[in-house]
């Protein structure tokens, strides 16, 4: 039996599956009355999310069933959408679900994956792409359909669904302090297209306006920074030591070695005083939205 257990671990296939399919269920039927009520008081997707201070991916999402509907937004969403009590009484059902429910991760990202849960800090520094942890939900599923060789729509399915479900760290209370700095190339390539990129670039936009998330952006015009080795992740799990990660062409390293830990944090000190600050950098994004 251990052994057996051992290696559905390894799978990144344990978990309950009956728990989790019957949380994809009701955050599916939730999402349907989210978005009748919605229809029902003639509002877009966009001018909840306006309404309410989220952004129109998220609500697009909770609609589809494919985030957890947290307490307030339920709270929010009750009130807004007059369903006299109908989304405030699903809050003890969402939280039992989820208490119940496991993401599935892929086994080689089960371990940084359970210290970012954990993480009371997270510092970002990309060059390739949005950090998981930032992405829409188009956006994520892009990356993975662009994977060579090919993964099947089961996988692609799963590992959306898990990135996404990470998110939450973003609004749940208390959140972690969140600090990327981003190439300005990542936000300049049209991953998955013009509307895909659009959406992306709202929700960094949205995003950026959380207390606890701060974004930069490193411009093309630094002729000397100081991270040209290629991205890399810093987080700080509570009352534990500052670790590193790295991942580059399906090659994933936790570090842990508290020298290598120390030049990386040097780094991203360096590359946060080179990229434009934050005002800058969000005019930046607007401006590539067309709004500036």
């Amino acid at each position: 039996m251990e052994r057996k257990r051992a290696a559905m671990e390894l799978d990144g296939v344990i978990g309950g599956d009956d728990d989790s399919e019957g949380a994809t269920d009701l955050f599916r039927v939730i999402g349907s009355q989210l978005r009748l009520l919605r229809e029902r008081a003639g509002l877009t997707q966009r001018e909840v999310g306006d309404r309410l201070g989220y952004s129109e991916d998220l609500i697009r999402s909770l609609e589809r069933g494919r985030r957890t509907p947290q307490p307030e937004f339920l709270d929010a969403a009750d009130d807004l959408l007059e369903a006299g009590g109908l989304l405030r009484a699903t809050k003890e059902e969402v939280a039992r679900a989820k208490a119940r429910a496991r993401v599935k991760h892929p086994a080689w990202f089960k371990d940084y994956a359970e210290l970012e849960r954990k993480a009371v800090e997270l510092n970002f520094f990309s060059t390739l792409t949005i950090p998981g942890l930032l992405q829409t939900e188009a956006y994520a599923r892009t990356t993975f359909m662009s994977r060579q060789p090919p993964l099947n729509e089961a996988t692609i399915e799963q590992r959306a669904t898990a990135r996404l479900a990470r998110q939450e760290i973003l609004t749940t209370w208390p959140s972690p302090m969140v600090s990327t700095v981003i190439d300005e190339s990542v936000l300049r390539r049209a991953v998955g297209g013009h509307d895909v990129r659009q959406g992306q670039l709202k929700h960094l936009q949205h995003l950026s306006r959380l207390r606890s998330t701060t974004i930069q952006v490193l411009p093309m015009a630094c002729e000397d920074h100081t991270a040209l080795e290629g991205p890399f992740i810093l987080l700080t799990p509570k009352g534990r030591q500052q670790v590193g990660y790295v991942e580059v062409q399906s090659v994933n390293r936790l570090i842990t070695d508290a020298e290598e830990v120390r030049i990386l944090a040097a780094r991203y000190g360096s590359i946060r005083g080179q990229a434009l600050s934050p005002h800058k950098s969000l005019a930046l994004i607007e401006e590539l939205l067309g709004e500036r």
